[in-house]
């Protein structure tokens, strides 16, 4: 008996992409990569390599201007408008600047993403609670973001991004704000969830958290992407 094993799915595909901004500035050029179902990716690079645009392109943040942007086994390119909000709901993203809404506190920021999707209020903020504490702002939960440290805001974004278990994790320097110990522990986070099945993509310049994770690297460099690592050069935690 053949035993015939499962070909792996993609979750992101890039053939031959190429993005220029606007003045000509060309940031990717010919990159085809893709991205496994269940993944988690570490994404490198020199500052301007363009690691931040790359993820822009998965959640259409920016439209690629050649070759073509798969996600979901969908063409990015050709989302609508209209289609974008809820294409995005299956994508957690974890920005650089946070992106926090000033107007609301600690709890009610992360537990919007889930009373977006329809979850009733007592049962978000539950969820938010319980997420905020594994992330230690327990003692913040009703604080303004204003009054919040850089690192703690940080971790607000990344509850945010991971409370509705998205398919699709993006997270851009999530851990650039943070000390070692916390970036590792988020990073934790990041790993759980990616064992329930949420693809990760994160790009990051901490080489020495990297280090502790066995998951492969991908480099950025003159618009391409080259693979540095694998699972079997790093140490495993178990």
């Amino acid at each position: 008996m053949v035993i015939q094993r499962r070909q792996p799915i993609e979750i992101v595909r890039f053939d031959q992409v190429g993005l220029v901004y606007p003045g000509g500035h060309r940031v990717l050029h010919g990159l085809s990569q893709s991205f496994n179902v269940g993944s988690f990716t570490f994404l490198t690079g020199v500052s301007g390599a363009g690691k931040t645009s790359l993820l822009k392109l998965m959640y259409r943040g920016v439209r690629s201007t050649e070759g073509t942007v798969r996600v979901f086994s969908k063409d990015v390119n050709r989302i609508t408008n209209t289609e974008l909000p809820q294409y995005r709901q299956r994508i957690g993203i974890v920005f650089q600047d946070c992106k926090l809404f000033s107007h609301l506190n600690v709890i009610d920021n992360v537990a919007l993403a889930l009373k977006v999707s329809g979850t009733d209020v007592k049962t978000a903020r539950t969820h938010a609670k319980e997420l905020l504490q594994w992330v230690g702002l327990g003692q913040h939960l009703y604080e303004m973001p204003y009054t919040l440290s850089d690192g703690q805001k940080q971790r607000v974004a990344i509850a945010r991004a991971v409370i509705t278990r998205p398919l699709l994790l993006l997270a851009d320097e999530p851990t650039g704000n943070l000390d070692h110990e916390s970036g590792y522990r988020l990073l934790r986070l990041f790993e759980e969830l990616n064992k329930i099945g949420t693809t990760v993509i994160l790009a990051t310049h901490n080489k020495a958290l990297i280090a502790e994770f066995p998951y492969p690297e991908v480099e950025l460099h003159q618009g391409r992407l080259i693979s540095v690592s694998n699972q079997s050069t790093k140490v495993s935690h178990g």
